[in-house]
């Protein structure tokens, strides 16, 4: 599940960093700088992310190569990871840090509620999909799941 949850991360800040950086041009990774900087943070943001994709889905191969993929706690670790980086952003980078804002206007509650409410959801997902994993069991040896 933990390599799962690393593709989750990895695909959630691509969404993010591709979406609301650079097509909506809504904020930058960092935006307590100039706008060059804001330019360089999302570069970084975006290189950290490929890094951890490629890895985590080399990770996800060996486990498909030995026969140990369970296909919902994959699924549900894909889940718990988005909705985790979501969670972080929105509190961490967000709230606590201000990095970042969602986006810059004056009635920012929307906005926030719905890229928090976004994270929960995700998670809520992969909880139940984790606990639908447990009962389920491991993956049978050689079965290709």
């Amino acid at each position: 599940m933990l390599v799962a949850a690393a593709i989750g991360v990895g695909l959630m800040a691509a969404v993010d960093e591709i979406v609301f950086h650079q097509i909506l041009a809504w904020h930058h990774f960092y935006d307590r700088a100039t706008p060059a900087i804001g330019l360089l943070s999302d570069g970084l943001l975006h290189t950290a992310e490929i890094v951890v994709l490629v890895a985590a889905g080399f990770g996800f191969a060996d486990l498909r190569r030995r026969g140990a993929l369970a296909p919902v706690s994959a699924w549900a670790g894909l889940f718990l990871g988005a909705g985790g980086f979501q969670l972080f952003d929105a509190v961490v980078d967000h709230k606590l840090l201000r990095v970042h804002q969602v986006r810059y206007v004056e009635d920012l509650l929307p906005y926030d509620l719905a890229w928090s409410g976004s994270g929960v959801l995700l998670l809520l997902v992969g909880a139940v999909l984790a606990r639908r994993g447990r009962r389920e069991g491991a993956p049978v040896r050689g079965s290709g799941r």
